[in-house]
């Protein structure tokens, strides 16, 4: 009679040694990415241009970006695959039940809110909630809230220009979270999502564990790698053109032009700076220095709030990267929908200060 020593098959990975290698890949992602900013400054350095020119701030904002949204889309999204793992799309909704008109909009900008991303960075864990079947509205409460209001822009704007404006900033940021996502869902656009996002919101494409099935860590693992391959090989050729664009944007932005504009006391000087904010792409730390700039040169605090929304909250590059999970359709509503917010903020911080 034989007898079975082992619990693993022969030829296949043991279990200890899978949890050991996600482990050590953790401890490797915080490493690399802690010192994504020294790397983007040593290959700039190497390269035959100014580092302060317009090439120089364009190119090392490139070879930060995209490193860091890449590492960011794979941990998220491996993450939220095996978070999806217990959770089907179907356990998911019924969860969030009674929560997707009210609660769950709240729930979901809060997190944006402790999320500091910036609106390309915010794009993975909004397609790994997608894909994990939370309601579309709660969805774009989070991807408005995170990269609108987190504490370095509230810090900053603090120091900056005092903390009444610091906290009506936080408080209008949130409301428009909140609510576009609370009007997004009630429209129920989900017909308006990529067919590939469709399918997997409505768990057609869920992996084929059945309920009540028990699945080992490997598994569930293996559905996080899984998860990964198939959005990243979708996706990434359009992290890095969006990615791209930016980074000239950045490196490029025609300062005087907009003061001109922004200064100018008419009507049209908040849509004005919302349309100029939308083609730009930073995160709200590196938009704060462009903020001081301007208000220092005289342009109104509420036109150029809603600048700075516009930039962090509706960029270019942001829409590149959204096209690959929302139709043109739902990207256009998107806009719409914060970009009055946005309109509505600055004009009232316009009368308010």
């Amino acid at each position: 009679m034989s007898v079975q020593t082992s619990e693993t098959p022969r030829g296949e990975v043991p279990n200890w040694l899978w949890s050991a290698g996600v482990a050590a890949f953790a401890v490797a992602w915080w490493l690399v990415y802690g010192q994504l900013i020294a790397v983007s400054e040593w290959i700039v350095s190497y390269l035959p241009v100014d580092r302060h020119s317009h090439t120089g701030e364009a190119l090392a904002f490139f070879f930060y970006d995209v490193p860091k949204v890449m590492m960011l889309l794979t941990l998220i999204v491996f993450a939220m695959g095996v978070v999806r793992s217990f959770f089907s799309p179907e356990r998911t909704r019924a969860l969030l039940a009674g929560k997707r008109e009210g609660v769950g909009n709240v729930m979901a900008a809060g997190l944006g809110v402790l999320t500091p991303f910036c609106s390309c960075s915010a794009v993975p864990l909004f397609i790994g909630l997608v894909s994990a079947g939370v309601p579309l509205g709660v969805t774009f409460s989070f991807l408005i809230a995170a990269p609108m209001v987190n504490e370095v822009a509230l810090v900053l704007l603090f120091g900056l220009v005092g903390w009444q404006v610091a906290v009506t900033y936080f408080v209008f940021g949130l409301v428009i979270a909140i609510i576009a996502g609370w009007v997004i869902g009630r429209l129920h656009l989900e017909g308006w999502l990529q067919g590939w996002v469709r399918d997997i919101h409505s768990g057609a494409s869920t992996p084929a564990a059945v309920e009540g099935e028990r699945l080992t860590l490997v598994d569930r693992y293996k559905l996080g790698l899984e998860a990964v391959r198939e959005i990243f090989g979708r996706v990434w050729v359009w992290i890095i053109l969006g990615i791209g664009m930016g980074a000239l944007i950045h490196g490029y932005v025609p300062e005087d032009l907009m003061v001109r504009i922004m200064g100018a006391d008419a009507w049209w000087s908040v849509p004005a700076a919302v349309l100029m904010g939308i083609p730009m792409y930073t995160n709200a730390a590196g938009v704060i220095p462009i903020v001081e700039a301007l208000l220092g040169k005289g342009a109104a605090l509420g036109t150029v709030l809603a600048f700075m929304m516009a930039v962090i909250a509706l960029s270019l590059p942001e829409m590149i990267i959204l096209r690959q999970v929302l139709t043109l359709r739902l990207i256009g509503v998107f806009v719409g929908v914060v970009g009055s917010g946005i309109l509505a903020v600055g004009l009232l911080f316009n009368v308010l200060f």
